[in-house]
């Protein structure tokens, strides 16, 4: 990776305002899928739900994420990216909308269908985006400060949408998020410059030979299985992890706010750090430390038992710091990949399968974690063996891409 230096290429107005606005976009679409942790202890009672049925629904937005990316990802290097990108934001702003309306366990579950279905592609759509207009000696800031708009929705949006929640109910975050949504999608239309220099690269294949091609190279293959790997073991913990906190920890619901509040923040500043970092140490040193830490503090947490609020919020904030020194250096690794006439279907497939991971393994964490009568979450731990074992073995499939 070329080295970050005081002659390193600068950000140029354009591209700095389009960072803010693909960050805006990031903040949108991961605040929609991580609203729906902290609101677990308030839906499965509100609509009598099982974990299992909790579970499904956390899921049905990941799997039919997974399938539309699929579907996409033959005809995403034919389109200019920003009408792409407006056609599936609004559909996932309708989604959203749904959500907010939803009254049975029916209704939200086919609303998070339709949310996934656009909503899953647009993430693919801004890792192309961003590495068609930023240059690799620029890319590990760049994916530092869109994961960004990942901390920025603990910061803002998850204690915000709490406060809406326990004001009102579980649906007001929802509909708070489409209204301001909504803001995003005007300035992509008004705003953006489209994102068609790929277009003159593209060849006379069909949809079907395109990503058939794309999926057939061996070092995509490489790199998709390394994503799935890493989605597991985190979809498996997150949807339960505010029912932890309550029922295991001992933290009172009003009091989850704080903690997603603080660990934000101190992502705030961890996810561009680590952006700089790799893009001056190379994102392999980046990543091994942050497995290392993610390691030693999935460990720790998925075993807490009773315990203080500062307790809580310190060892999150180290997991979290972890767990987004593995997510940028990936993101920058990634971006290098595939050819640029074909971005737009190796990111499209690798966010399918990153969702139909995650959706499989939410899933298969509702039938390990069980509810006991007092309310406890039991076989906890185990999901934390899941994710520990998964960046152990990503650990060492990573390397050759690394390198290369």
């Amino acid at each position: 990776m070329p080295a970050a230096s005081p002659s390193a290429p600068a950000f140029t107005p354009y591209q700095r305002f389009a960072t803010g606005l693909l960050t805006l976009l990031q903040f949108a679409v991961i605040l929609d899928f991580m609203i729906m942790s902290p609101l677990g202890a308030m839906i499965m009672p509100a609509m009598a739900m099982t974990a299992q049925q909790f579970g499904l629904v956390v899921s049905a937005y990941a799997f039919s994420a997974g399938l539309s990316g699929i579907l996409t990802a033959g005809f995403a290097d034919r389109f200019d990216r920003k009408k792409l990108l407006l056609f599936f934001y609004a559909g996932f702003l309708l989604g959203t909308l749904w959500c907010g309306l939803a009254t049975s366990f029916e209704s939200l579950l086919l609303a998070r269908i339709v949310t996934g279905l656009f909503g899953g592609v647009i993430g693919s759509i801004v890792m192309a985006i961003a590495a068609d207009l930023f240059e690799p000696a620029l890319r590990g800031r760049v994916m530092g400060l869109l994961q960004g708009g990942f901390a920025a929705s603990q910061v803002l949006g998850l204690p915000f949408g709490l406060y809406l929640a326990t004001h009102w109910d579980w649906h007001a975050p929802f509909l708070a998020l489409a209204a301001f949504g909504g803001v995003g999608g005007l300035l992509i239309a008004w705003r953006m410059q489209p994102v068609d220099a790929h277009l003159k690269l593209q060849t006379d294949r069909s949809a079907f030979a395109h990503l058939l091609h794309t999926v057939a190279q061996r070092r995509h293959l490489h790199a998709f299985l390394i994503t799935a790997l890493l989605t597991t073991g985190g979809f498996m913990i997150m949807p339960f992890a505010s029912a932890f906190s309550v029922h295991n920890v001992g933290i009172a619901l009003e009091q989850l706010p704080v903690v997603y509040l603080v660990t934000g923040i101190s992502t705030l500043f961890v996810a561009p750090l680590v952006g700089r970092l790799a893009d001056r140490l190379g994102p392999l040193p980046v990543f091994y430390a942050g497995s290392a830490i993610t390691v030693a503090m999935v460990a720790l947490y998925t075993r807490l038992g009773p315990s203080s609020l500062i307790t809580l919020i310190v060892i999150n904030v180290v997991m979290f710091a972890g767990i987004f020194s593995r997510m940028v250096p990936w993101q920058v690794i990634v971006a290098g990949i595939p050819a640029p006439e074909q971005r737009g279907a190796f990111t499209a497939v690798n966010a399918a399968l990153q969702q139909l991971a995650g959706g499989l393994a939410a899933l298969v964490s509702g039938h390990i974690v069980t509810i006991a009568p007092d309310g406890r979450l039991e076989h906890f731990p185990w999901v934390g063996n899941v994710l520990i074992g998964t960046t152990l073995i990503v650990c060492v499939l990573i390397r050759p891409l690394g390198r290369r």
